[in-house]
């Protein structure tokens, strides 16, 4: 008698925290449950050890460049999101209360949860701060009832261990997954098979697949596509012709929910990177010395972050934004690889000196790419920059 083995459905998990910044300043600070808060800007003072809702910052006090970070569900029924300017979202939501980014804190809750995931699925990609993949597949209960047993038992341990909510959404591949844990938001679990594509997804509007951005999803809207499942029904020769071959093709697979992606468990980064935008316009040449400091700190901001996760790299580049919100990068490859604050710095002058500084700017970046681990390179090279920078 011959047994036939069956494999395990491929079941995949997208998990995001609810609104994860402002949940942590909701457990430090519980009285503003309930309240519009907004998550952003770094000049709001905190209250007292004791504070009260009425001693916090509104946004409509605040005057700068910050933009929002997080919000909480009652502030985004105003339409404010993350990346909005704040003064912007002070015209939207004036009455909410602004809190100013804690990473350290956040980064630690980051920590907690994942730890409680590993506990139930050893396969996780770690996707940022606040949201992962998991592999369900051949995870202990990952195939029951879909995944849905799996995923309320993480969701149950991480609330119980921190405090905080997330989403889960878990479907037969990584695209499908993000889809829908971003459907039963905050604190839901939404389970999707192939069979759900038609009734669950197509309905949706096209910019909800991750990786159609603001210039794909307008082009879209000017092509009369506006759902998936107008996108699934085109013709793929006619969005090769629109968006050309690869982009065409990977638009009609994404409407298709086709998504053949691993979950991978590691993975090196490819670049690292420090900027900030100022508090007013700085120029170049007026404002030099004020931008030779910051343009210092941000290099050896940078070298610090290379040497605590033991990368070294050899393309240094510089990202600027001007008060036209216009953006201009320039890179400099040098000969080794490094992650000394001063090569850093005169390599990436050498990059600006390549970039128009006629306009004031409003942000300055610094990046290293082309990394590779310190470990690997024997002996590790340290590249020279002997040239001056600009700054």
């Amino acid at each position: 008698m011959t047994t036939t083995r069956t494999d395990p459905v491929r079941r995949i998990a997208h998990l995001d925290m609810d609104a994860f910044f402002a949940s942590a300043e909701l457990l430090r600070y519980p009285q503003l449950r309930g309240l519009p808060l907004v998550i952003g800007g770094s000049r709001v003072q905190r209250g007292g050890a004791e504070p009260d809702p009425a001693r916090f910052a509104r946004l409509r006090e605040y005057a700068g460049r910050g933009v929002v970070t997080t919000a909480t569900y009652e502030a985004r029924t105003f339409g404010v999101h993350s990346a909005m300017s704040l003064m912007q979202a002070a015209l939207r939501c004036p009455q909410a209360l602004l809190l100013p980014a804690d990473f350290a804190r956040y980064r630690a809750y980051s920590q907690r949860f994942k730890e409680v995931i590993a506990r139930f699925a050893p396969h996780v990609e770690d996707r940022g701060i606040d949201e992962v993949y998991i592999d369900f597949t051949t995870a202990p209960g990952g195939q029951e009832q879909g995944g849905r047993a799996l995923a309320a038992r993480i969701q149950h341990a991480i609330a119980a261990d921190t405090g905080l909510t997330c989403s889960i959404g878990v479907a037969p591949n990584k695209l499908l997954a993000k889809l829908a844990s971003e459907l039963r938001k905050p604190n839901g679990i939404t389970i999707l098979y192939e069979s759900d594509l038609a009734a669950t997804i197509w309905p949706l509007p096209a910019r909800r697949i991750n990786g159609i951005g603001p210039k794909s999803g307008a082009r879209l809207e000017q092509l009369g596509i506006r759902t998936i499942g107008e996108l699934a029904a085109a013709d793929r020769g006619w969005l090769a012709q629109h968006f050309g071959p690869n982009h065409g093709a990977w638009l009609y697979a994404s409407a298709w929910g086709w998504d053949d992606r691993p979950v991978v468990t590691h993975s090196e980064p490819v670049s690292m990177s420090r900027e900030t935008t100022f508090e007013r316009d700085l120029h170049a040449v007026r404002d030099r010395a004020a931008l030779g400091a910051l343009f210092s700190d941000l290099c050896a901001r940078l070298a610090q972050d290379l040497r605590a996760r033991g990368y070294v790299g050899r393309t240094i580049g510089i990202k600027l934004r001007y008060d036209n919100f216009q953006r201009a990068t320039r890179d400099q490859t040098i000969d080794g690889y490094t992650d000394d604050a001063a090569v850093i710095r005169r390599s990436a002058g050498l990059a600006l000196r390549r970039a128009s500084l006629e306009r004031p700017l409003r942000l300055l970046g610094v990046k290293v790419a082309g990394l590779v681990a310190r470990a690997a390179l024997v002996p590790p090279a340290q590249a020279q920059a002997p040239e001056r920078s600009l700054f």
